[in-house]
């Protein structure tokens, strides 16, 4: 035989190519939800920090009409003063935010819960049973009609 003729010998398959597909194409996936939602937010204490400076912002950029100029530096001072509580208190304790945000979200789950579950049991109850709905007439008497006692209290 001749070389043209040859091949080389194949090369074994790679045995985690599927894993190197999937993690090429999620990389591309983040990528691209990176370039259209833009940056990811950060920690608790970095959103905080970026919501004060905001409000510092907003609240010093604000024309006041009484007082003029030296409403405008007093609420100036108030900002500087904020900030400068807040600043240290987020410097000393990042992980506190954190956790207070988490517990946040769990304190909101559970609410959610408690919230689907009372609405899961006043779709099953019958409408005489629901607290605060009045039974109709012939309604919770078996049919028979008549009067109902209304509490005023």
């Amino acid at each position: 035989m001749s070389d043209h003729t040859e091949r080389p010998a194949p090369e074994a398959p790679d045995p985690d190519a599927w894993g190197d597909a999937c993690a090429e194409d999620l990389a591309a996936e983040r990528a691209r939800r990176r370039a259209q939602q833009g940056p990811p937010p950060g920690t608790a204490a970095e959103e905080l920090r970026k919501l004060v400076d905001a409000v510092a912002d907003k609240v010093s950029g604000m024309q006041l009409p009484l007082g003029g100029g030296t409403a405008q530096v007093v609420v100036q001072q108030v900002v500087a003063q904020a900030k400068a509580v807040v600043e240290p208190v987020i410097e000393r304790n990042p992980d506190v935010f954190d956790h207070l945000a988490s517990a946040g979200s769990e304190l909101l789950a559970a609410y959610r819960a408690a919230v689907r579950g009372q609405e899961a049991r006043w779709v099953r109850e019958e409408p005489a049973q629901r607290p605060g709905k009045p039974a109709g007439p012939g309604e919770g008497d078996g049919g028979k009609g008549g009067s109902e006692r209304i509490d005023l209290d």
